[in-house]
């Protein structure tokens, strides 16, 4: 299992919005082959910065599986310009045995 890590910056006034557009954007990655749970969680210190938190069961099912379809295309549209600076995603493998 992969697991995609990004820091949304929303833009300032634009939250309310960004969690509606989030929510209509949720069932387009969630239909994408290897897709296994998405969460997006509000920061408590810094409004209008999310950590969104994706679960892959590979990284090429993220890109370019996600990233190459039609449906990344509709969730682009309705999520990027919300963004300011625009997120860096990362990918981690599994996790340490500690």
């Amino acid at each position: 299992m992969i697991l995609e890590h990004a820091l949304l910056t929303v833009k300032p006034g634009h939250a309310s919005a960004f969690e509606e557009a989030m929510t209509k954007a949720a069932p387009l990655i969630a239909a994408s082959p290897g897709f296994l749970g998405l969460e997006v969680r509000p920061s408590i210190e810094s409004p209008g910065t999310y950590l969104l938190l994706v679960r892959w069961e590979s990284l090429t099912d993220h890109d370019p599986g996600f990233r190459a379809s039609d449906r990344y295309q509709h969730w682009k549209a309705l999520l990027h310009d919300f963004y300011d600076p625009f997120p860096t995603v990362t990918h981690f493998s599994e996790p340490l045995p500690v």
